[in-house]
């Protein structure tokens, strides 16, 4: 994956590690990274974004209605 660098101005109480991780967070949530990308951008271990992302809520599989069903019946 090729990347960009980002230059912000941000005050005294805001870590640049939580505006990276709440970055890749909602980066993954809007499907512009895959949860191997924004681990990386946040600067975490695949297995410990995905913990990261229960704490936040966000879930890790994002199925339709109908993707959901076509699993449920291959699994029937």
């Amino acid at each position: 994956m090729l990347m960009q660098e980002l230059k912000l101005k941000l005050p005294l109480e805001v870590s640049p590690d939580e505006v990276k991780l709440l970055l890749a967070i909602k980066l993954y949530e809007v499907g512009k990274l895959s949860i191997g990308q924004a681990a990386k951008v946040a600067g975490y271990s695949k297995r410990a974004f995905m913990e990261i992302l229960g704490h936040y809520q966000v879930p890790i599989f994002s199925y339709s209605p109908d993707e959901l069903a076509a699993e449920v019946d291959l699994l029937s």
